[in-house]
């Protein structure tokens, strides 16, 4: 039987292990994405569905990749978004960099958000991965569209 100082150490072999991996992880990222996207994989900004919002749209992509978006709008301006994605770390770092870009602004300035814009505000995503921009563009446009066209 395992004394308790056992399972200590190996609970702590375990934790040393876990650290490595991730550690190791995160250099392997960061040889393909920048720091804030790598930042934004691991701590996404306004993920999850929120209990209150005003319109809800999803997006599948062509990578296979889906988004969602939920806005909480209010006089024409998005007060609150959030987002979800079954879609690779690229994928939540757009969509979360998306939300940051809209809350507080007006719908029509949503509308005209770009994929272009949402990759110069990550600092740049690798060639191939430009299109997790389009898909968070592309799913906003169509949150808003929504929006209006229950209006």
């Amino acid at each position: 039987m395992n004394t308790r100082l056992e399972m200590t150490k190996k609970k702590d072999n375990f934790d040393e292990f876990v650290e490595s991996l991730q550690q190791q992880i995160i250099e392997e990222e960061l040889r393909e994405y920048n720091e804030y996207i790598v930042n934004l994989f691991h701590n996404p900004q306004n993920w999850g569905k929120p209990k209150d919002f005003t319109v809800e749209e999803s997006y599948k992509g062509s990578c296979g990749d889906t988004m969602q978006f939920f806005l909480k709008i209010d006089n024409g301006i998005v007060k609150d978004a959030h987002f979800l994605t079954d879609g690779c770390g690229a994928s939540v770092a757009t969509g979360s960099q998306a939300t940051l870009m809209v809350i507080g602004k007006p719908m029509d300035e949503v509308e005209k958000l770009t994929a272009k814009e949402i990759d110069e505000a990550l600092h740049g995503l690798p060639d191939n991965h430009k299109h997790c921009a389009v898909l968070a563009a592309t799913t906003l446009k169509k949150a808003i569209n929504k929006y209006k066209n229950k209006k």
